[in-house]
């Protein structure tokens, strides 16, 4: 949600050039590495811990920040500064809502086997996907204002309009009470209570035991690096994404997709799209991957596709191949190889691991998972992208 709203930050940050620049690395450095913290924790209290009650917290808690961020694009009218305070809050709360969910979504299906967890990672594809979607149709359905341009005839993007944001946020803060309303109806269809204590019956059953670090490192060795360096790589199109803009010129006659509030968007959802996809042919034997060395090898060639993104009109610079199709198909290629190998990692890791170990086993790949993001996000921030 974040990351599609590139647009409307950039104008609310436009007054300070320094947080214009900057305030994508900085949501992506405080989203990844808090939801790495919280991951870390929740995954050392595995003994007696409560699955469901954990992603109902998260549900809750993205609830009341979407409806603080939908308020935010009409009320809360501030200097830059304060603004971006007030974002990296929402981001910091955000995040610690993604690690619970993570935690407890990954270990509670990991039970019922590899075809669930594929399930589980075709659904946070989407979750990529509708973003973005939002994104496009709340700018598309607000009255488009012409972009300006500054004093070295730079597109401006203030355009970008409060309503559209609003709409934007709105709809995530649906999405999440949605999801609420179907996991409580979920855990109700299995008799799966949603408080329980440790002297509870069910507990037993429901709570993963505690499994040390080392165990699962040392079954896991090689899917935890190939899904670690695959995020990692990938959180290298964020910052690409909101920087490459249209090779057609902006002018008052140009149509509003080649614009950066339509265009970025756009290639966010094409990303998401391809994740979407590479998640779902994993459901396809044919897709199917097992071997934890072929997925790192797959995840260490994915270092191909950022010389590539360079080739594209990075920050206005021009392309080498100027072509909008070109810089379209890099989005849905190197996101359908990121859904492709996270979703096998994600399979394969219950096969090698014992019965008892399978819950646990689901909270440690999701805490790889988050590894890389945070490392992606760490790098692209030193490095200035």
């Amino acid at each position: 949600m974040f990351m599609a709203c590139a647009t409307y930050f950039q104008s609310r940050f436009q007054s300070d050039e320094w947080i214009s620049n900057n305030f994508q690395s900085l949501i992506l450095v405080v989203s990844t590495v808090t939801n790495l913290l919280i991951m870390l924790d929740l995954q050392n209290r595995q003994s007696g811990a409560n699955y469901p009650f954990r992603i109902c917290t998260s549900l809750v808690l993205n609830c009341v920040i979407f409806v603080l961020l939908s308020v935010s694009t009409l009320w809360f009218i501030c200097p830059a500064v304060p603004y971006l305070v007030f974002t990296l809050i929402c981001v910091l709360l955000a995040s610690a809502s993604s690690g619970f969910s993570q935690n407890g979504v990954f270990a509670f299906v990991s039970r019922f086997g590899g075809g669930y967890t594929q399930a589980v990672m075709t659904g946070q594809g989407i979750a990529g996907v509708l973003p973005a979607v939002a994104q496009i149709a709340s700018v598309l359905a607000v009255p488009h204002q012409p972009a300006t341009s500054d004093d070295n005839g730079d597109a401006s993007i203030s355009s970008a309009s409060p309503t559209s944001a609003f709409v934007y946020f709105l709809t995530a803060t649906a999405v999440s009470g949605i999801c609420l309303v179907f996991f409580l109806l979920l855990l109700q269809r299995h008799n799966i209570p949603l408080f329980s204590t440790p002297d509870s019956k069910d507990v037993t059953e429901d709570s993963a035991a505690q499994v040390p670090f080392s165990t699962l490192f040392g079954k896991l060795k090689w899917l935890c690096f190939a899904i670690w360096l695959d995020f990692c790589i990938t959180m290298t199109f964020p910052v690409f994404t909101q920087a490459i803009t249209s090779n057609h010129p902006l002018t008052p006659e140009t149509s509003r997709i080649w614009t950066p509030e339509v265009f970025i968007p756009l290639g966010f959802f094409l990303w998401n799209f391809g994740d979407l996809c590479g998640r779902i042919s994993c459901g396809f034997s044919l897709f199917t991957v097992t071997n934890p060395k072929i997925l790192a090898a797959a995840s260490t060639l994915r270092i191909l596709f950022i010389p590539l993104y360079y080739m594209c009109n990075f920050k206005g610079q021009g392309a080498v191949i100027q072509s909008d199709l070109f810089y379209w198909l890099i989005q849905l290629g190197f996101g359908f190889t990121n859904g492709w190998i996270g979703s096998n990692c994600m399979m394969a890791a219950p096969e090698y691991v014992e019965e008892d170990e399978k819950e646990a086993c689901g909270g440690f790949m999701g805490m790889w998972l988050v590894f890389g993001l945070a490392s992606g996000s760490l790098m692209s921030f030193a490095l200035g992208a």
